[in-house]
């Protein structure tokens, strides 16, 4: 299979440069032309790629190299790029910076690399004229691989200021692309973790996006640009596939009890098992087997969550629906099993909690053995209270705000058999948050993380598995089988 959707990378030197109004306001100008435009964002960003979804109509969906690996960039983009007329790829930090002590290991420069894309970089100018030339050369040199093929000015301060940057770049050969001026319409909020997701502003946030489209509209030379996305490079392979994904993922992996223990033996070659109907076996009496219903979290505090989740959940069998915690009273009628993910929960807690009846339906749900899969809000929800004030008491943990922002790529193993793993499976995952949760382990612990600090975190409490760990299920399928193999026989 060949893979030719025209796409660009939008990057940038460093974060804070503009990335986002860039890339949001290039999706929404370019579907305002009529074009299928697919939204991508590099790295494990839940927020982001909210705002490219409200540009574009589309999911957005990210590609982290270090969440799913290398070998699933092409696949995951092929994904969600398939029947568009363009992608576009919002990236990471700086072009070059990636997972800390990894070299380039999950850079938008990687990814860019992966996807045989060429480069537009997000130059933020508001303070330099001649130097952006030196600056520009610098990213454009440093890789070879990288195809740096255009310059978009960003916070331009007046027509002279533009002049002398575009004489500047002149002699840089590389050609400037566009050229926006400093518009104080486009900003967004942003808090403890960054922009405020559109779930919580969406109004607000659809007149953000227009306006981010007007700026790109005026300010780029979109015929260029589109002429640079249909030179991509082609890509062979095959998409990704969330049912291929289920029936092919392996068994679960030989166990590790401990942290310090050594890894399974990576000569062991385990069977796959042979596909079958992506619902389970057939029940011998009665045919397939129903469908058992997943209740995912939504809403404004619980916005976290990579789409190809839910997408394994439906492969492998299950009834997926939604609800909200700040609305709804009840779960979903003939509720399985449970996913609550990332959010803000800290931000909405009085709401949270004023939600008793629905506090209470979750802790029956729980307590009555269902499977519970909640990263970080989840967490938080699930807890006694959150900074003072009731949740649903599942967990015996306390919640609350802090100063210190913890942020960065884990690399865990799974400590105790779970609804979503045996214990020794082996998964890469990602921590963003402000708060903390006492004790921050339980008795049966979640996850054992190996770097950067060797330390044990998370519970595993009858059905439900608790972690303040964010994981990419893309990276291993057999979580969502497991998942909700439990969930019907529960």
């Amino acid at each position: 299979m060949v893979i030719s959707v025209p796409r660009l990378v939008i990057a940038a030197p460093s974060s804070g440069s503009g990335k986002t109004t860039v890339a949001t306001g290039l999706m929404a100008a370019f579907a305002s032309r009529g074009l299928a435009v697919s939204p991508h964002k590099v790295g494990p960003d839940y927020i982001d790629p909210g705002y490219h979804a409200l540009a574009t109509g589309r999911v957005g969906r990210n590609l982290d190299a270090y969440l799913c690996g290398t070998e699933l960039i092409a696949p995951l983009f092929a994904h969600g790029a398939h029947g568009c007329d363009l992608a576009v790829v919002e990236g990471v930090m700086g072009l070059y910076d990636g997972a800390a002590g990894e070299g380039e290991l999950a850079s938008t420069a990687q990814v860019a690399k992966l996807l045989r894309a060429p480069v537009v970089l997000v130059v933020d100018a508001s303070s330099q004229s001649r130097s952006v030339a030196a600056l520009v050369h610098g990213f454009a040199s440093w890789d070879p691989e990288v195809r740096v093929a255009g310059v978009i000015l960003n916070k331009v301060g007046s027509s002279r200021h533009e002049e002398m940057l575009r004489e500047a770049l002149d002699e840089s050969g590389v050609p400037v692309l566009g050229c926006l001026r400093r518009a104080a319409q486009v900003d967004t909020p942003a808090r403890h973790l960054g922009l405020v997701p559109v779930a919580e502003r969406r109004s607000d946030a659809v007149d953000a996006v227009g306006a981010m489209a007007e700026q790109v509209r005026r300010g780029c030379d979109l015929d260029a640009l589109y002429a640079l996305a249909r030179g991509a490079g082609e890509l062979s392979g095959a998409a990704w596939d969330a049912a291929e994904a289920v029936v092919s993922s392996p068994p679960p992996p030989l166990p590790v009890p401990t942290l310090g223990a050594a890894p399974p033996d990576p000569r062991h070659r385990p069977e796959r098992p042979r596909p079958q109907t992506p619902d389970g076996l057939k029940d011998r009496g009665t045919g397939l087997r129903a469908a058992p219903r997943i209740a995912v979290a939504g809403g404004a505090a619980f916005t976290f969550s990579y789409a190809e989740h839910a997408e394994l959940l439906t492969a492998a069998g299950a009834e997926v629906v939604t609800f909200d915690p700040l609305r709804d009273e009840q779960l979903p009628d003939g509720t399985g099993g449970l996913v609550i993910g990332g959010g803000f929960p800290e931000v909405y807690a009085p709401e949270l909690s004023a939600n008793e009846p629905l506090r209470k339906a979750v802790a029956e749900l729980a307590f009555g053995g269902a499977p519970v899969a909640a990263e970080c809000a989840g967490l938080l929800y699930l807890s006694r209270e959150l900074d003072g004030q009731p949740m649903c008491g599942v967990l015996d943990v306390s919640a609350r705000m802090s100063e210190r922002l913890t942020l960065g790529y884990r690399d865990a193993v799974a400590v105790s058999d779970s609804a979503l793993a045996v214990a020794g499976t082996r998964m890469r995952g990602h921590e963003f948050h402000r708060t903390v949760v006492e004790p921050g382990a339980g008795a049966a612990p979640a996850w054992g993380v190996r770097a950067p600090e060797r330390r044990v975190e998370g519970f595993v409490q009858q059905g439900v598995h608790a972690s303040y760990l964010h994981t990419h299920w893309a990276s291993q399928p057999g979580v969502a089988r497991r998942f909700v193999e439990r969930c019907r026989t529960s």
